[in-house]
């Protein structure tokens, strides 16, 4: 028992069969209990150091001992994002499909950052771009045939920030290395803060970056009229407006930008325009959401996570482009090490250009299994049942004369909150606060907040891969128990 069977071959077939089957059942059951476990993690920091010894084994353990503790150690610290009553920030969607094709890449143990390393690699992730590209109805030029296509990035985070150097080195090729101060950003204030991360790390002066406000008017999308405001300001300051950020999804509320008014501001200023979809991106697969996108075809860039709401396993941000080469002339290196024939004749995509890092996963795998284990159609109506959840929810909450709906739902999101007593702001908001402390911290349940207009909002967003109409129910059930407490 303890000699020779325990130790381990790196990858021995005959082990990896016997230990695969143990990791899938551990894995089912969890997904078979996952309901017993409290939503959001009760552990208090630093939970973990008092739990595991403080340096690694010298010897081999079992499979069945570092399983015990994951069951016993690292479950109580696991905030249960597949939980039918994870509703917090945005949904990150598992499914068996995505779980196989991240099991297939993890097992084929490929890094294909350059067509030869893996053609397969290179070549499913144009297809099932194209495919996608197609579902959602997108213009013809973010299609791989042409000078455009599609990549795979982890994060939105990382595909702006990809965007944006793309961006500035075709503007500083025409304007000089020396006008990086003059370049300048614009986007609404319910922009995701990857914007501002990727204007730090592109070297976009801070005060150059122009965040508009956006209010319940206009339910918190950008107005075009101010962004004309704005780069007109700036181009008579003998500044270069030189990108854009417009939104279909808010973080915060899920608002949609006016795409078509704000790309033609853009087009007449020769402003790279990305729209950022991340969230909401996968309900424009139905053609009733797909009014949502119009006025893409003016845009540069088109992002969405297909791991938020297409069942697709986290990591997989989908990024097409509608000229490739703005992207490869940012960001390509030629080394001599990686010099190949095909690269060379210029017959082949090398996705290590259209990235930050060299090396990449077989992540199109994924996209490719869940696409062909659903089907488009069952895709369309797994998503159209919890925009129908939310819409249940909605009305729950607007018949509750103790809450508000703050703004109107378009998607699966659903921010309101408890109204005020006596117009006192102030301390609604600390209810609301109050509210959402004694929410998250029963373990039934798990909720997010923003604040729109200075107004604490509680968010609702339903989109995890179990959730049903009871768990729903539910949820509401308790918000309005633990309202009376507070």
């Amino acid at each position: 028992e303890n000699g020779s069977r325990h130790v381990l071959k790196p990858m021995d077939s005959e082990q990896l069969r016997e230990y695969g089957h143990r990791m899938v059942d551990f894995i089912t059951d969890y997904y078979k209990t996952i309901e017993s476990f409290p939503v959001l993690s009760q552990v208090q920091p630093g939970y973990l150091h008092n739990l595991l010894p403080d340096s690694a084994p010298d010897h081999p353990e079992t499979v069945e001992q570092v399983l015990d503790d994951v069951k016993t150690k690292i479950l109580p610290g696991v905030t249960h994002w597949q939980s039918p009553n994870f509703f917090a920030y945005y949904p990150s969607n598992s499914s068996v499909a995505g779980f196989l094709g991240e099991m297939l890449s993890a097992g084929l143990g490929i890094v294909g950052f350059s067509w030869v390393t893996s053609p397969a690699a290179t070549e499913l992730e144009m297809i099932v771009l194209d495919w996608l590209a197609k579902l959602l109805n997108l213009p013809e030029h973010f299609l791989c045939k042409g000078n455009g296509g599609g990549v795979i990035q982890g994060s939105a985070s990382e595909a702006i920030l990809v965007v944006m150097i793309a961006a500035r080195d075709k503007v500083l090729r025409s304007a000089g290395k020396n006008s990086l101060g003059k370049l300048v950003v614009y986007s609404s204030d319910q922009t995701h803060s990857a914007l501002q991360k990727a204007c730090q790390i592109a070297g976009i002066h801070p005060e150059n970056c122009r965040v508009l406000k956006a209010d319940s008017s206009t339910n918190y999308a950008l107005r075009p009229e101010l962004l004309q405001e704005a780069v007109s300001r700036d181009l008579e300051a003998g500044l270069i407006p030189f990108f854009l950020c417009g939104n279909v999804g808010t973080t915060s509320s899920a608002a949609v930008d006016p795409l078509a008014a704000l790309g033609k501001i853009a087009k007449s200023n020769e402003i790279w325009f990305h729209v950022d979809a991340a969230y909401a991106g996968s309900a424009c697969i139905c053609p009733e959401y797909r009014q949502y996108i119009d006025g893409v075809e003016t845009a540069d860039s088109f992002n969405m996570n297909a791991h938020k709401w297409f069942l697709t396993n986290f990591d997989c941000s989908l990024l097409w482009v509608k000229d490739q080469h703005a992207l490869t002339e940012a960001l390509s290196t030629n080394p001599e090490f990686l010099k190949n024939k095909a690269s060379q004749a210029n017959l082949v995509v090398d996705y290590k250009d259209w990235q930050i890092p060299l090396g990449r996963r077989f992540r199109s795998l994924k996209l490719w299994m869940v696409l062909r284990l659903y089907g488009a159609e069952t895709l369309k109506n797994y998503i159209r049942n919890h925009i129908k959840l939310a819409k249940d929810l909605e009305q729950l909450v607007s018949q509750d004369p103790n809450f508000e709906v703050i703004t109107p739902r378009i998607f699966s999101l659903v921010c309101f909150r408890m109204v005020p007593i006596d117009d006192d702001e102030k301390k609604c908001n600390s209810r609301n606060l109050e509210l959402l402390e004694a929410v998250n911290s029963s373990g039934k349940l798990f909720i997010s907040h923003t604040a729109l207009s200075g107004k604490i909002v509680l968010r609702c967003a339903i989109g995890a891969p179990l959730t049903e109409e009871k768990h729903v129910t539910e949820t509401w059930k308790v918000i309005q128990e633990k309202a009376k407490q507070v």
